[in-house]
Protein backbone atom coordinates (compact mmCIF):
# COMPACT_ATOMS: atom_id res chain seq x y z
CA UNK A 1 0.00 0.00 0.00
CA UNK A 2 2.40 2.44 0.53
CA UNK A 3 6.39 2.69 -1.03
CA UNK A 4 9.70 3.63 -0.11
CA UNK A 5 8.67 7.48 -0.93
CA UNK A 6 5.53 7.80 0.81
CA UNK A 7 7.51 6.61 4.30
CA UNK A 8 10.30 8.72 3.99
CA UNK A 9 7.37 11.40 3.60
CA UNK A 10 5.82 9.58 6.49
CA UNK A 11 9.21 9.74 8.64
CA UNK A 12 10.29 13.66 7.45
CA UNK A 13 6.38 14.67 8.10
CA UNK A 14 5.86 12.96 11.82
CA UNK A 15 9.14 14.07 13.34
CA UNK A 16 9.12 17.92 12.02
CA UNK A 17 5.04 18.59 10.88
CA UNK A 18 5.79 22.15 10.24
CA UNK A 19 7.35 21.31 7.35
CA UNK A 20 5.86 23.05 3.81
CA UNK A 21 5.24 20.42 1.01
CA UNK A 22 8.19 21.81 -0.93
CA UNK A 23 10.23 21.21 2.20
CA UNK A 24 8.98 17.91 1.99
CA UNK A 25 9.83 17.29 -1.41
CA UNK A 26 12.72 18.40 -1.65
CA UNK A 27 14.03 16.04 1.72
CA UNK A 28 12.35 12.90 0.01
CA UNK A 29 13.48 13.86 -3.42
CA UNK A 30 9.91 14.01 -5.28
CA UNK A 31 8.28 17.08 -6.71
CA UNK A 32 5.96 18.87 -4.86
CA UNK A 33 2.99 17.91 -6.67
CA UNK A 34 3.87 14.18 -5.60
CA UNK A 35 4.03 15.07 -2.19
CA UNK A 36 0.42 16.67 -2.45
CA UNK A 37 -0.92 13.91 -4.14
CA UNK A 38 0.56 10.73 -2.09
CA UNK A 39 -1.03 13.02 1.04
CA UNK A 40 -4.16 13.56 -0.22
CA UNK A 41 -4.21 9.54 -1.46
CA UNK A 42 -2.84 8.47 2.17
CA UNK A 43 -5.73 10.55 4.05
CA UNK A 44 -8.22 8.97 1.60
CA UNK A 45 -7.02 5.77 2.56
CA UNK A 46 -7.14 6.89 6.26
CA UNK A 47 -3.24 5.94 6.83
CA UNK A 48 -3.30 10.36 7.78
CA UNK A 49 -6.17 10.91 10.35
CA UNK A 50 -5.80 14.50 10.34
CA UNK A 51 -3.62 17.13 11.68
CA UNK A 52 -3.69 18.43 15.28
CA UNK A 53 -1.98 21.20 17.22
CA UNK A 54 -0.27 19.68 20.48
CA UNK A 55 -1.64 21.80 23.43
CA UNK A 56 0.45 20.73 26.67
CA UNK A 57 -2.42 20.87 29.71
CA UNK A 58 -0.04 21.72 32.38
CA UNK A 59 0.64 25.04 30.64
CA UNK A 60 -2.72 25.98 30.79
CA UNK A 61 -3.30 25.38 34.75
CA UNK A 62 -4.24 21.48 34.50
CA UNK A 63 -1.33 20.40 37.06
CA UNK A 64 -2.91 16.69 37.72
CA UNK A 65 -4.13 14.26 35.52
CA UNK A 66 -5.44 10.20 36.86
CA UNK A 67 -6.59 7.81 35.11
CA UNK A 68 -9.48 6.09 36.22
CA UNK A 69 -9.93 2.08 35.41
CA UNK A 70 -13.89 1.63 35.70
CA UNK A 71 -15.20 -2.03 35.71
CA UNK A 72 -19.53 -1.47 34.50
CA UNK A 73 -22.25 -3.61 35.95
CA UNK A 74 -23.40 -5.11 32.52
CA UNK A 75 -26.40 -6.75 33.52
CA UNK A 76 -28.08 -4.16 31.88
CA UNK A 77 -28.21 -4.98 28.00
CA UNK A 78 -26.79 -1.29 27.04
CA UNK A 79 -24.94 -0.23 29.75
CA UNK A 80 -21.67 -0.17 27.80
CA UNK A 81 -23.36 2.53 25.21
CA UNK A 82 -25.55 4.52 27.81
CA UNK A 83 -21.90 5.13 29.46
CA UNK A 84 -19.91 5.89 27.30
CA UNK A 85 -22.32 8.42 25.50
CA UNK A 86 -22.40 10.25 28.88
CA UNK A 87 -18.27 9.84 29.62
CA UNK A 88 -17.95 11.47 26.45
CA UNK A 89 -20.11 14.60 27.10
CA UNK A 90 -17.82 15.46 30.55
CA UNK A 91 -14.95 17.85 28.90
CA UNK A 92 -12.66 16.92 31.33
CA UNK A 93 -12.43 13.45 30.38
CA UNK A 94 -9.46 13.64 27.85
CA UNK A 95 -9.37 10.03 26.47
CA UNK A 96 -11.38 7.21 27.12
CA UNK A 97 -10.82 3.33 26.34
CA UNK A 98 -12.22 0.27 26.23
CA UNK A 99 -10.46 -2.97 26.77
CA UNK A 100 -11.50 -6.65 27.37
CA UNK A 101 -10.66 -8.40 30.43
CA UNK A 102 -11.96 -7.86 34.19
CA UNK A 103 -11.34 -3.45 33.65
CA UNK A 104 -14.03 -2.42 30.75
CA UNK A 105 -13.25 1.23 30.70
CA UNK A 106 -10.37 3.76 31.17
CA UNK A 107 -11.01 7.61 31.34
CA UNK A 108 -8.07 9.55 31.73
CA UNK A 109 -9.30 13.02 33.18
CA UNK A 110 -7.82 16.45 33.87
CA UNK A 111 -7.79 19.09 36.27
CA UNK A 112 -6.45 22.15 37.72
CA UNK A 113 -5.70 20.64 41.01
CA UNK A 114 -6.64 18.31 43.62
CA UNK A 115 -10.00 20.15 44.44
CA UNK A 116 -10.97 20.67 41.05
CA UNK A 117 -10.64 17.01 40.53
CA UNK A 118 -12.63 16.17 43.86
CA UNK A 119 -15.46 18.08 42.00
CA UNK A 120 -15.33 16.84 38.43
CA UNK A 121 -15.23 13.22 40.28
CA UNK A 122 -18.07 13.91 42.47
CA UNK A 123 -19.92 15.95 40.11
CA UNK A 124 -19.33 14.23 36.46
CA UNK A 125 -18.04 10.87 37.66
CA UNK A 126 -20.18 9.35 40.06
CA UNK A 127 -23.06 10.35 38.13
CA UNK A 128 -22.11 8.28 35.14
CA UNK A 129 -24.30 5.18 34.77
CA UNK A 130 -24.09 1.56 35.25
CA UNK A 131 -20.43 1.87 37.31
CA UNK A 132 -19.76 -1.20 39.37
CA UNK A 133 -16.28 -0.52 40.50
CA UNK A 134 -13.49 2.37 39.99
CA UNK A 135 -10.20 2.74 40.81
CA UNK A 136 -7.90 5.44 40.76
CA UNK A 137 -4.71 6.13 39.62
CA UNK A 138 -2.82 9.73 39.92
CA UNK A 139 -0.77 10.44 37.10
CA UNK A 140 3.12 11.05 38.60
CA UNK A 141 5.19 11.53 35.16
CA UNK A 142 4.69 10.81 31.20
CA UNK A 143 8.24 8.96 30.08
CA UNK A 144 7.20 8.67 27.14
CA UNK A 145 4.01 9.91 24.93
CA UNK A 146 4.48 9.94 21.16
CA UNK A 147 2.03 8.65 18.53
CA UNK A 148 4.72 8.71 16.01
CA UNK A 149 6.03 4.79 13.92
CA UNK A 150 9.47 3.72 13.49
CA UNK A 151 8.30 4.59 9.30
Amino acid sequence: MLDDDDRRLLRYWQAEPSLSQAELAERVGITTGRVTRRIARMQELGVVRGMTAVIDWAALGYAVEVSLRITLDKTQGNAFDVFMAQARQVPEVVELQTFLGRVDVRLSIIARDMAHYQQIYRQSILTLPHISEIEALMHVARIKNSEGLPL
